[in-house]
């Protein structure tokens, strides 16, 4: 990428504080409070370049978890949407949305919509991870998955990832300040990447991913949330 285009998305040296935040802080964190099992990263041997990482969404833990979970090269330059009204209102939640999560605002309300493209980043080569729920589930059942994501990644012609996340709304669920004691297994299960199909709409587009996203929770759900210590399979 042409040194012109370097911005916070793209820079390696912010890439690699990033790194420094995830690996040594925010994982070893993550991983102490919870115990993980991850699912699928065979699949991830054919992506390169920009992708969609398209995941369901129930608690705080899912965005440190996916990136934990993911190989460095997958996750370096990741970006992920965040809720503009809540996570870039105050400088503070702002600075740590980009240290931690490469952050890009994301307007749930459609009447302020902000400067960054998600588009743009996705033809700049930044994969992206969105939650297309909008919001973190109460009870973890799937919500609407909003189209956005996967029209996204059609317009760009690159792949969608599906993630199961598994566990997570029990360990930390919506309106707790920190996870459960007792280290509790949640999972993080990668699909193998999605394309859209010629011709299909948006909303079927998004429709099979979250199928598919399903179909990886219902499969693993009942192994990972029996395990207790941490676990890592194919």
């Amino acid at each position: 990428m042409p040194a012109d285009t370097r911005d916070r998305y793209t820079s390696p040296g912010q890439a690699g504080a990033r790194f420094v935040a995830q690996r040594w802080l925010l994982k070893p964190l993550v991983w102490s409070l919870v115990s993980v099992t991850v699912v699928g990263r065979k699949a991830l041997k054919s992506l390169d370049g920009a992708f969609v990482v398209v995941a369901n969404h129930s608690s705080h833990l899912d965005a440190p978890l996916i990136f934990g979970a993911l190989p460095r090269r997958l996750s370096r330059y990741l970006a992920a949407g965040a809720a503009a009204d809540y996570f870039f209102d105050v400088w503070w939640r702002r600075g740590l949305t980009a240290l931690f999560f490469n952050g890009f605002p994301v307007d749930r309300s459609g009447v302020n919509p902000r400067s960054v493209s998600a588009k743009e980043l996705l033809k700049r080569g930044v994969p992206l991870l969105v939650f297309p729920e909008g919001t973190r589930s109460k009870d973890g059942t799937f919500g609407n998955f909003k189209p956005g994501a996967a029209a996204l990644a059609a317009s760009v012609g690159v792949p969608c990832l599906p993630v199961a996340l598994i566990g997570a709304n029990t360990a930390h669920p919506r309106g707790s300040n920190w996870p459960k004691p007792g280290r509790l297994p949640v999972g993080v299960v990668f699909g193998a990447p999605m394309l859209a199909e010629d011709g299909e709409s948006a909303a079927d587009f998004m429709g099979r991913v979250r199928a598919e996203i399903a179909r990886l929770r219902d499969e693993h759900s009942d192994r990972i949330l029996k395990q207790t210590p941490e676990g890592d399979a194919a």
